[in-house]
């Protein structure tokens, strides 16, 4: 069985092994990229658990009890976005790094698929110029197998490789949006428990009634 999917797999040329190695780091990547980002911690943690956790940071555990007890470290609102920056800026780029290498091997299978066309047809091409006999027949039947096998194999690994990245787009971005609110509620509380004398007092009104100047008549 094995060597007569070698076998069908051979018949489209030395690019189909550029081919499957492209597939299998495709794969590879993203399956591995999903996998993590569905595992975190925040798309299985309800909201109430995770506000007591800003609330109460001490009972707060994992990584987002991580994000929390460090968020919460920040003596000021303006602290507090700052650190959630940080801790963006330390997660996403990393996400993004390989988001970016999946979406060029996506691009690049049918590529190489579109590159065993070429050969495909050059092989058929010389077998023409060849001519002669019945073995013109078979050369002819293996360039137009180069030419058309690579190239549907390409498109059956990018067209499931797009749905990949879009999932792991989605799951980016519902990490962005947990981030994003988790900030929220955690700057609210802080601004919530200020004491008294911590918060900005409006402006005091004037008891004292303005007084208008009025202008000098100079004599003549």
């Amino acid at each position: 069985m094995i060597e007569h999917i070698l076998h069908i797999w051979a018949r489209g040329g030395w690019v189909m092994w550029p081919l499957l190695g492209v597939c299998l780091m495709l794969f590879l990547v993203g399956l591995r990229l999903w996998l993590d980002l569905s595992r975190r911690q925040f798309r299985r943690l309800p909201d109430p658990q995770w506000q007591q956790w800003v609330r109460q940071p001490e009972l707060a555990e994992g990584e987002v009890g991580e994000i929390i007890r460090y968020t919460r470290a920040g003596r000021s609102g303006e602290e507090i976005s700052q650190r959630f920056a940080e801790v963006a800026a330390a997660e996403l780029p990393a996400i993004d790094r390989r988001l970016s290498t999946l979406s060029a091997l996506v691009a690049a299978a049918p590529l190489v698929g579109l590159l065993g066309t070429v050969f495909g047809m050059l092989v058929t091409f010389q077998a023409l110029a060849a001519g002669g006999g019945g073995q013109i027949t078979e050369a002819m039947a293996d360039g137009i197998s180069q030419a058309l096998f690579p190239p549907e194999v390409g498109l059956c690994i990018a067209l499931p490789g797009l749905v990949l990245v879009q999932l792991i787009r989605r799951q980016k971005q519902e990490f962005e949006a947990f981030l994003a609110r988790l900030e929220s509620y955690t700057v609210q509380y802080h601004r919530k428990t200020l004491p008294p004398e911590g918060r900005s007092a409006p402006p005091a009104p004037v008891s004292e009634p303005l007084t208008v100047l009025t202008p000098v008549n100079v004599p003549a």
